[in-house]
């Protein structure tokens, strides 16, 4: 791994957990880690109840876009984190994978989401524990 890890976050349509989840490792780590975020199937646009439910604690995620899934991008990184696009992932040796099990708020209302968000943030924290890198933000 390099002295700034690098974590690409990757669900179907790249407009729900997996923004929630870059914003969340931008804001918590303080820049010490490179953050991405794709999907295999990308939406037009991020789930505006998903910026709702960002935006409560205080990031704002409204100009991002869903981005399509590289192969150079999941090179590129040290941890891939999946959510939901099974297959689709590419795998490059050497790349460490974890599969985050997490409801799709696609259609669903701001206290799901809000419950997605708050589990994303926990599983954040964790994973910067496991890479060496303090939390920015301590935990609430």
């Amino acid at each position: 791994m390099a002295d700034r890890p690098s974590v690409l976050f990757v669900c179907v349509h790249n407009a729900g957990r997996s923004q929630m989840a870059a914003a969340w490792l931008h804001h918590l780590s303080g820049g010490a880690v490179e953050v991405r975020s794709a999907g295999s199937a990308p939406g037009d646009a991020v789930n505006p109840v998903a910026v709702e439910a960002m935006r409560e604690v205080g990031i704002d995620i409204a100009a991002e876009r869903p981005k399509i899934l590289t192969p150079e991008a999941v090179q590129a990184s040290d941890v891939v984190v999946t959510m939901g696009c099974g297959d689709t992932c590419p795998f490059f040796p050497g790349t460490r994978y974890e599969d985050w099990v997490l409801d799709d708020p696609a259609g669903q209302g701001i206290g799901m989401v809000r419950g997605v968000r708050d589990e994303i943030r926990t599983r954040v924290l964790a994973l910067l524990d496991e890479l060496g890198v303090p939390a920015a933000d301590p935990p609430h």
